[in-house]
């Protein structure tokens, strides 16, 4: 007797025991012994997995006349023994349940020969113990993968975001080097843990190019990028917000006043140009208090034409009408391009902090919307992969554990 698929190579009885002969004819030989048998591991639910791993005895020498193989429990007229294994003293593994231990007993016909070669064949059912690879993967893996949603938390402008994003992909490494120690080498198909770790690996490495473009964005400014007035702020500012459920920018108020501001300032331009065809030349009096009485006199009309919000209007008015620079002293004169200046500066400057602001938000709004969307993809890629898994859903009771003795002594003293 041997068994076909041996892994070690060794077909004989380790140790010689002594046989029970009866008086009837009846000899008895319980021989102990070691198998070693090879088996095709499937890989595609770890660590969730069942396998399958066929031990086929039969003889080399014998026939089917010489010698007739018949399991001890074998049912009349039935070659499949449900329980072909005796479970009585088998003591409880750490990593596999035992599901199904049939026994079939076969008759092969060759073209040599015309006898019959019968063999029994036990089909051992194993389904691994998955609170370990849980406990020290899964659970470890499922952790490192909500840390790139906590990425797009960090504020816009901090770097430690791109940092923190590296420092996850290298810990996902580490656990994918742990992941090709433990699983069989086999290239027909890829374990489900290794699905979900490159699965993770994919959403950290976009967590880092995401995260760059976000602070990209943050760090603009108008000197070297424009933002578009019409989709970017009606997007990213208008209507994106509310949907995310984040606050307007307080200065964004400011913005519409500056809007309406501008349109006021093309009409007044509008008014102002045909208001100076209309004026006339008023000559120049040698008297110090009637030229400041028509300075002021035709200060209070440029007002009157101007929009007073707008000192680059005062300016281009005055610039370009030889007849309001005569009407005014040249001290006033100059006192006036001097304080509309510094206005028309300040005002520059508050346009300038407004479009950086402007950005910064932009870059505040990607943020929320990178977290909202690595969120959604962490959860439902999560739940996609590991709810492939049969194992979930068996509720079979592993045989060993209802016909081991040993089992069932070990839970009378645990409980005592």
């Amino acid at each position: 007797m041997y068994m076909v698929r041996s892994a070690d190579g060794n077909y004989e009885v380790t140790i010689m025991t002594k046989a029970i002969i009866h008086s009837t004819g009846r000899v008895v030989w319980n021989p102990p012994a070691i198998y070693k048998s090879s088996c095709q591991i499937d890989v595609l639910y770890f660590p969730f997995d069942r396998q399958s791993c066929l031990m086929k005895f039969g003889s080399w020498t014998y026939d089917g006349y010489h010698v007739d193989l018949k399991h001890l429990q074998e049912i009349a007229n039935s070659s499949i023994v449900p329980l072909g294994v005796d479970l009585s003293e088998f003591y409880l593994s750490v990593e596999w349940d035992i599901m199904a231990a049939p026994a079939t007993r076969n008759e092969k016909f060759y073209s040599c020969c015309m006898e019959p070669y019968p063999d029994i064949t036990f089909n051992m059912t194993l389904r691994r113990k998955p609170l370990f690879y849980t406990v020290n993967l899964i659970i470890p893996c499922v952790g490192i993968s909500g840390l790139s949603v906590v990425v797009f938390y960090l504020p816009s402008e901090s770097g430690e975001k791109v940092s923190l994003s590296i420092s996850i992909l290298l810990s996902l490494t580490f656990f994918f080097l742990v992941l090709a120690e433990i699983v069989p080498s086999t290239s027909l198909a890829m374990p489900l843990l290794g699905k979900y770790l490159l699965f993770t690996m994919i959403l950290v490495t976009l967590s880092v190019v995401f995260a760059v473009a976000v602070l990209n964005v943050h760090f603009r400014s108008p000197s070297f990028h424009n933002m578009p007035k019409n989709w970017v702020r009606r997007l990213f500012i208008d209507i994106l917000p509310k949907v995310l459920l984040m606050r307007s920018p307080q200065y964004t108020d400011h913005h519409m006043h500056r809007n309406n501001m501008e349109a006021r300032r093309k009409q007044n331009a509008k008014k102002s140009s045909k208001k100076s065809k209309t004026k006339t030349d008023v000559p120049i009096d040698s008297k110090v208090a009637r030229m400041i009485r028509e300075s002021s006199s035709s200060l209070l009309d440029l007002r009157s034409c101007s929009d007073p919000e707008d000192p680059g209007l005062v300016i281009r008015e005055l610039d370009s009408s030889p007849t309001e620079r005569r009407r005014y002293p040249r001290q006033i004169l100059k006192s006036i391009h001097n304080a509309m200046f510094i206005a028309q500066h300040i005002d520059n400057e508050d346009d300038f902090d407004t479009v950086k602001d402007e950005w910064k938000y932009v870059a505040m709004v990607l943020d929320r919307l990178f977290l909202w969307m690595f969120t959604g993809a962490c959860v439902i890629g999560t739940a996609g992969i590991f709810l492939q898994a049969p194992l979930l859903y068996d509720t079979d009771m592993p045989i060993d554990v209802i016909s081991s003795k040993v089992a069932h002594t070990l839970q009378e003293w645990s409980a005592k």
